[in-house]
């Protein structure tokens, strides 16, 4: 049950990988198709790692630091692209 599981979650991680990829074809802005990029990414690594977690519990210490790394890189990036998006007169 436990590798059902396991290898649901990083299926799921990989679609999410993919699916994120999609808007990169549309004709929306670059901050839309970068901002739709990243949480996909960051949803898919992190549905991966989990899945990892559940089917190699023995590594949990690293496994918890690579989830709370992606959550707090992904959003510091996030920040960052929200800030030099911004314009001259938006201060």
């Amino acid at each position: 049950m436990i590798d059902l599981l396991s290898y649901s979650c990083i299926g799921l991680g990989i679609v999410l990988w993919f699916w994120g990829t999609f808007p990169l074809l549309g004709n929306r802005s670059v901050l839309f198709k970068l901002h739709s990029l990243s949480v996909s990414d960051t949803l898919g690594s992190m549905s991966i790692v989990i899945g990892l977690l559940l089917k190699i519990p023995r590594e949990w210490p690293l496994l918890i630091l690579g989830l709370i790394s992606l959550a707090i890189w992904n959003t510091v990036l996030g920040y960052v692209l929200a800030y030099c998006s911004r314009g001259e007169n938006d201060a």
